[in-house]
Order: C-alpha cells, then sequence, then structure tokens
C-alpha cells in the first residue's frame, strides 16, 4: 500500500529541510568569517605597536619565567599588540630559549625581531633608562653605535664617526692588538675599519673620561672575547677580518644557534665553489639602508660590499657580530651535505636548505605562496 502526502505536508517538509540548509550555511558564513577574523587579529597582532617610534623601552627577563610570563611583561611595555599571540606562536614556532636579561627593545620592533633578540640574550646589569650606560646590541652598524653613542652620552654621533676615521688613532690601537686588527688595517675599500670589533655590550659611561677611552674598551672587549679563537682561526687559515665578515652575516641571517652554524656551513661551501655569497644583507649595507625587500636594481649597486656582485668575503663586516656567530663561523655545521642555497620562512622564522638552484626556487616559490 502506497501513502500519499497531501500537498500541506510536502510543504512542511520542504520548508524544514529549507530552514536546516539555511541554518547550515549561516553557520558555515559564520565560522568562515570568525576564521577570517582570527586571521587579520593574528596577523595584526604579529606587526609592531608603533612602526614609527624610536623610543627604547628597557625590559627586564626574570630567570625562568615561562613564555606566557614573557607575553605578558611585552604587552605590559606595550612591545607587542597580544600576549596571547606573541604566546602562542612562540609555542607553535617551538621559540622557547629565551634568555634572562635586561634588553632594550622598541615598540617599533615587530614580534619576529623581538623573538630573535629574547633568543641572542640581554644584559646581566640594568639600564635603566641608559642612564650613565651604552648598551650596543648585536648586529648594530658602526652608523648605527654613533647614534646610541650621541643618545646616551655627551659626544656626537658625528664625533664618533670621525674618530672611527681617526687614522692615527686606528694605527695605536692596531698596535696594541695586532693578533686582533692587522687585517682590518690591511683591508681594502672598508667604509669603517673598526666594523664589526666593536664588541656589542652595556657599558658603563657614568665616569666616562674620553670617546676615546669608551671605544678603548668595546676593542679591548672584542680582543677578549677573540682570544681563545686567535690560534683557531690561523689553523683554518683565515683571518680574523674574514671570520668577522661571515659572523656578521650569520648574525643577521639566522635566529638559533644550530642555523647559524648551518648558515655559516653555506657560505664556505659557496666560497669554496666560487659562487658570490649573495646575502641580502651585504647589499642593505651597500645602499647604507634597512628593507624588507630588495628590488632587482638593489642588487645591482655598485659596491665592493655588494656580495650578489662580487665574490669572496668582501671589504670586511657589516655590523657588530655576537660571540654565538663568531663561534658558528668557526664551527659550521652540515658543510658535508652540500647546502649552497638557503631561504627563511618570514612568518614561522624557519630556515629550508637546499643544494641546488633548481630545489631553491622550488622551495622559495612554496613559501611566497604560503606566505600570501
Amino acid at each position: 500500500m502506497v501513502i500519499k502526502l497531501n500537498n500541506s505536508e510536502d510543504q512542511a517538509k520542504k520548508k524544514k529541510r529549507q530552514k536546516k540548509y539555511w541554518w547550515i550555511v549561516a553557520v558555515v558564513v559564520i565560522i568562515i568569517g570568525l576564521l577570517g577574523g582570527a586571521k587579520y587579529y593574528f596577523d595584526s597582532a604579529m606587526q609592531p605597536v608603533n612602526p614609527d617610534s624610536s623610543k627604547t623601552v628597557q625590559v627586564k627577563i626574570p630567570l625562568g619565567a615561562t613564555n606566557k610570563k614573557i607575553s605578558q611583561i611585552l604587552e605590559d611595555k606595550h612591545l607587542v599588540k597580544s600576549a596571547f599571540v606573541f604566546n602562542y606562536y612562540t609555542q607553535t614556532q617551538k621559540n622557547t630559549e629565551f634568555k634572562a636579561g635586561y634588553y632594550s627593545l622598541r615598540s617599533s620592533m615587530n614580534v619576529k625581531t623581538i623573538i630573535k633578540i629574547l633568543k641572542q640574550g640581554g644584559s646581566t646589569t640594568s639600564v635603566s633608562g641608559l642612564k650613565g650606560k651604552v648598551l650596543i646590541q648585536e648586529g648594530q652598524t658602526i652608523d648605527q653605535i654613533a647614534t646610541t653613542v650621541q643618545k646616551q652620552t655627551k659626544y656626537s654621533s658625528k664625533e664618533f664617526l670621525k674618530l672611527m676615521q681617526n687614522d692615527s688613532y686606528l694605527d695605536s690601537l692596531a698596535k696594541k692588538y695586532p693578533k686582533l686588527l692587522t687585517s682590518a688595517m690591511s683591508a681594502q675599500d672598508v667604509r669603517y675599519r673598526l666594523e664589526g670589533y666593536l664588541f656589542p655590550a652595556t657599558y658603563d659611561v657614568s665616569n666616562l673620561k674620553s670617546l676615546k677611552s669608551l671605544v678603548n674598551e668595546m676593542v679591548a672587549a672584542e680582543n677578549e672575547q677573540m682570544k681563545p679563537y686567535y690560534q683557531k682561526i690561523t689553523a683554518k687559515h683565515l683571518s680574523v677580518q674574514e671570520v668577522l665578515t661571515l659572523a656578521s652575516l650569520v648574525e643577521r641571517e639566522g635566529v638559533s644557534n644550530s642555523d647559524r652554524k648551518k648558515i655559516a656551513g653555506v657560505f664556505f661551501n659557496r666560497i669554496t665553489a666560487k659562487m658570490p655569497l649573495q646575502s641580502d644583507i651585504s647589499v642593505m649595507y651597500a645602499l647604507n639602508t634597512h628593507k624588507k625587500s630588495l628590488t632587482y636594481k638593489d642588487l645591482k649597486v655598485d659596491s665592493p660590499y655588494n656580495l650578489y656582485t662580487n665574490q669572496g668575503y668582501g671589504p670586511g663586516p657589516f655590523n657588530s657580530p655576537g660571540i654565538q656567530s663568531i663561534k658558528a663561523v668557526l664551527n659550521p655545521s652540515s658543510q658535508s651535505k652540500d647546502y649552497l642555497y638557503f631561504v627563511a620562512n618570514m612568518k614561522t622564522g624557519k630556515v629550508y636548505y637546499s643544494k641546488t638552484y633548481a630545489q631553491h626556487q622550488k622551495v622559495t616559490a612554496k613559501l611566497s605562496k604560503d606566505n600570501k
């Protein structure tokens, strides 16, 4: 027996199905909207709080502080937009190797920059307001150090840079520290002979007698750090200038100690293969500017510091590398894997290594697509 539904019953079922369909559509739209909103919020929270700010803020990271605690400290200091996003990002990317200490940060820094600095290590002494202190950070150039000195001492950046070009003063330093400075003094086409030789640290300038005394202290600190490695540098048939040049590139290219060593290995492999190092850091130094991305015109800039167009190490260091970057150059890893290329995921910080240009292009294309 067949039971036929009357029209009213059929219409009721149809309306019920339609209602259910539109509920599903509504839920899907809401979910998509929430996901889109969450992505926008996350991406926004990764950006600087104030991109135009040049104000330095001191932050103390306590010994044993959790990522969650560090995230909240940064938000309270108005250095990140969201403690939740900072904590979530560091956990998912396994960036948990933050070091205790005092840091000088700016709200113009994005989350990735802050993470890099916190992993490098801070000062053991307070630089509150930086009164009576000068903090030279890893990766700073002499021009940037000049600006820092002007802010924290009675000496101007112009006076500092003039001293950097004082040949008689540089000669006196070279005589005092021959193992450290001989290769720097004989280098050709350098912008500053002491670029890379002013050790990044916190210096007490409360009783500063002269600008020379401050620079003397910086160079003496560099020599003290390099002393254990002079013999090894000679054994590797390298000069101090070459070591510090590669270290200055590694300083800006790598975040973790593991990646620093691998990147150093890539640079040595390229040198052995007589390939240009092709580091963007060298081009930005040649241009005397900092850019998020370089143009093809930038890559062709006529400068001995442009390691896209020039083979080898170039004239000399591009900034003041920290001791971990120096150690990475003296103890490179993965050279036997014949890596010649590397590229970093700008969102996660993960570095990918390739043996051939074809492999490198494939990885770069995928990262470019994923980061859109």
